[in-house]
């Protein structure tokens, strides 16, 4: 294993890893000129030297380097106009969110948004011949979108994506029910329309406190006598159950004797699960009485009747028609 050290290219993104060779001494927060696919980048250090396997980092940044990197910097919103103001004359269906130069201006990589896949090679051409710079579009996502936007979420704080969060988490629907949110999409959603990153941040604690919980609608054994569950609340490790006396009341999870499972019933007057089940019995015993009766009907008439008795004629067959009826009338 080698040396490597931790660095980003921008604030709050993530972390790539470079081989210091004999640059030891670097600390976080230096700059350093990197080699990358895109050419050499200017890069933050973020953590100390500690271990990858080729040699990437070039030297120590400059002064120099650094007023080179701001000119560029500059530079990035003319070339935004630029971009936007071309992806309307050849009518293209994208937004063009940002661009960025590399550290010596020799690449101009362009992000946009769109739904669908664009043949954007006429735009290159056209942008490469008025920047004089190798052109590279990337399309990016809605989160991304965001990253680089910045907003203000319904927290009323800046986005998590923008001031701290470097890399995106998989947030799902399972995420809001294990928290018991409500799935309205208007309240779970962010403002690019997708799930919020912070339903992700609480989901172990959660997932952890509902293995304790019983099922909503079993039928627990309280303090105060026999009763189901109504509600959950895992953080708290409590429940809130129905009682037989009609009476709602809270308790520890660690006071309850967990019963039979069944179903939330849904209803504010009590639980009528026992009532459906108990008349499904009924119905199943009497379904069974009238096969009984009907199998013993048959058996009593296959009894009667000899075993060497002639098949009886159906009244609905057919007589044959006889031919020349007329005649034999005349």
């Amino acid at each position: 294993m080698q040396t490597v050290i931790g660095a980003v290219f921008k604030p709050v993104t993530k972390v790539y890893y470079f081989d210091p060779t004999t640059m030891l001494d670097l600390m976080p927060n230096d700059f350093v000129i990197v080699d990358t696919a895109k050419g050499q980048e200017l890069a933050q250090i973020v953590q100390s030297p500690h271990n990858i396997q080729d040699d990437e980092v070039v030297r120590r940044a400059t002064p120099w380097d650094m007023l080179e990197q701001d000119t560029w910097k500059q530079k990035e919103a003319e070339a935004l106009a630029v971009s936007r103001d071309m992806a309307k004359e050849h009518a293209l269906d994208m937004k063009i969110v940002g661009c960025e130069y590399n550290f010596d201006g020799g690449r101009l990589t362009v992000y946009f948004a769109s739904e669908s896949r664009i043949d954007f090679r006429a735009l290159v051409r056209d942008l490469a011949r008025v920047m004089q710079a190798r052109i590279e579009m990337r399309q990016i996502g809605v989160r991304d979108e965001a990253k680089m936007l910045d907003g203000v979420g319904k927290c009323g704080r800046q986005l998590c994506c923008t001031s701290w969060l470097r890399e995106f988490a998989p947030v799902g629907i399972r995420m809001a029910k294990n928290q018991q949110l409500p799935l309205n999409p208007d309240e779970i959603s962010g403002v690019r329309g997708r799930h919020l990153c912070c339903l992700s941040y609480e989901d172990p604690v959660y997932k952890e406190a509902n293995k304790k919980m019983p099922k909503l609608g079993s039928e627990v054994t309280t303090p105060q006598g026999q009763g189901r569950v109504r509600h959950l609340h895992p953080l708290k490790e409590s429940v809130t159950v129905y009682l037989q006396s009609n009476v709602m009341a809270e308790f520890a999870i660690d006071e309850l004797i967990t019963g039979k499972k069944g179903g939330s019933c849904g209803t504010c007057g009590g639980c009528t699960v026992k009532r459906r089940a108990s008349a499904e019995e009924d119905n199943q015993r009497a379904r069974a009485e009238n096969d009984n009766q009907e199998s013993k009907t048959t058996e009593s008439k296959t009894a009667e009747t000899p075993a060497d008795a002639p098949p009886r004629r159906s009244r609905n067959r057919r007589r044959p028609r006889r031919r020349g009826g007329n005649q034999n009338k005349q």
